[in-house]
């Protein structure tokens, strides 16, 4: 199976990065996890994203706050999918991060889930890694089901409650 790489521009964004790392966990998805930083260590980053591919990743989790660019820079050096976690910062709260990760240019994309979604992130690599691999999409199928009854197990006790 294909590892997915975690890459945080800071080790302060390690809190955010643990829901991704939890997620790939409870799904047994290799990963491996990262601080690179987009303007301290360009050199590092060019070179993990440049060789991400021959390495055995499937994809990319980059995470970074206070409008860094990490997703960006490691999506310019890889042809691998690249997700951004914009991280919430006591600046903008997370709406420049936002910003500078979901506005890339044509032919460099870069998938940007919601301000501190680093769960959602993990869960779109494993959509992707399940596309060859059926039992990964069994366990989304399952995850997905029990979603939903949790849902309908809260709807019945609201019915029952307020429906009379």
């Amino acid at each position: 199976m294909k590892r997915i790489a975690i890459i945080m521009g800071s080790d302060s964004d390690l809190p955010v990065a643990e829901k991704a790392i939890n997620v790939l966990a409870e799904y047994g998805v290799p990963y491996e996890v990262h601080v690179f930083s987009a303007h301290r260590t360009p050199v590092e980053a060019k070179e993990f994203s440049s060789s991400a591919r021959q390495n055995g990743f499937g994809a990319i989790i980059a995470l970074a706050g206070m409008a860094a660019h990490l997703a960006g820079a490691i999506a310019a050096n890889t042809t691998l999918p690249v997700v951004g976690v914009p991280v919430k910062s006591t600046n903008l709260d997370g709406l420049d991060a936002l910003l500078s990760t979901v506005q890339m240019p044509t032919g460099i994309p870069v998938a940007t889930v919601a301000i501190d979604g680093a769960a959602n992130a993990a869960i779109l690599c494993i959509q992707m890694l399940a596309i060859e691999d059926m039992e990964l999409a069994k366990k989304l199928s399952a995850a997905r089901a029990a979603g939903a009854a949790k849902v309908l197990a809260r709807n019945r006790a609201i019915e029952q409650k307020y429906n009379k």
